[in-house]
């Protein structure tokens, strides 16, 4: 099925998902980002899975973007319809039923960062950095960044990381709340799993209900917000400092940005 790009097991109902790009920190292509879309549909839709539990090969996480194709189509399609169909993933694990779980090893940055902050739980490795660079490469988080950090973070975090692409350890995104325990990294695997565990152990029905009675607190204006997400993203892509900021970065220059 999948074991090439992303590897999926299944172990006491758990239902295991890792990014296997290990030699590029996860970071993302077209065609990985197609098997994640698949391990996440087929977790979702195993009777055999009764929690999720996302984590990267390797020394990373995920680091997002594959910078070396950034801007690149793998289809024929609109800035708009390319940013929603990465927003799908997010969204379906945000209204799934079963229990997300991220194990978050080394970098989690850009998209990776979002796919750890979506899940409902997150464990995160003493080594851990997190990161929403967009703003450096012209663009903004698009797959639910901002809204995530505010909601787990609170606004003033969520300004600080969008709007400085600064790197945040694993000790500030604690204390911050963006991530829920705090392991050494060569304990991440095995509690992450054991978590996992445990909660799989319990009534399907009854998981169900209790994520969507804490979810109730924020999920709305989390959807709401990544759709915004959306039409802000669409935008960027059309303007001149977008392509401003993709000129300096291949030139290997200071952008100049005027606000247009």
């Amino acid at each position: 099925m999948l074991n090439d790009l992303v590897k999926v097991t299944v172990e006491d109902h758990v239902g295991i998902i890792k990014f296997n790009r290990p030699e590029r920190h996860n970071a993302v292509n077209d065609p990985m980002s197609e098997e994640i879309q698949a391990a996440i549909a087929w977790a979702l839709e195993s009777d055999e899975v009764r929690c999720i539990l996302i984590t990267g090969e390797g020394k990373s996480f995920c680091a997002g973007r594959d910078t070396t194709v950034l801007g690149h189509r793998a289809r024929d399609e609109s800035d708009f319809h390319f940013v929603r169909r990465a927003q799908q993933g997010r969204l379906a694990l945000l209204d799934a039923p079963k229990p997300v779980i991220s194990a978050i090893n080394g970098y989690a940055i850009g998209g990776g960062c979002e796919m750890a902050l979506a899940a409902d739980i997150r464990i995160a490795a003493e080594d851990a950095i997190f990161s929403l660079p967009e703003i450096n490469y012209g663009l903004l988080p698009d797959t639910g960044g901002t809204q995530y950090v505010a909601t787990l973070a609170g606004p003033g975090v969520a300004k600080y990381m969008t709007m400085t692409g600064a790197r945040v350890n694993a000790n500030q995104a604690f204390s911050w709340g963006l991530v829920d325990f705090l392991v050494k990294p060569e304990e991440l695997y095995g509690y992450a799993l054991s978590m996992a565990k445990e909660i799989a152990s319990k009534p399907p029905i009854n998981l169900a209900m209790a994520k969507q009675l804490v979810d109730n607190i924020y999920g709305q204006s989390v959807r709401d917000g990544v759709r915004h997400e959306l039409i802000a993203q669409s935008a960027i892509f059309k303007t001149e400092d977008y392509a401003e900021a993709r000129a300096a970065i291949r030139e290997k220059r200071r952008p100049v940005y005027r606000g247009k």
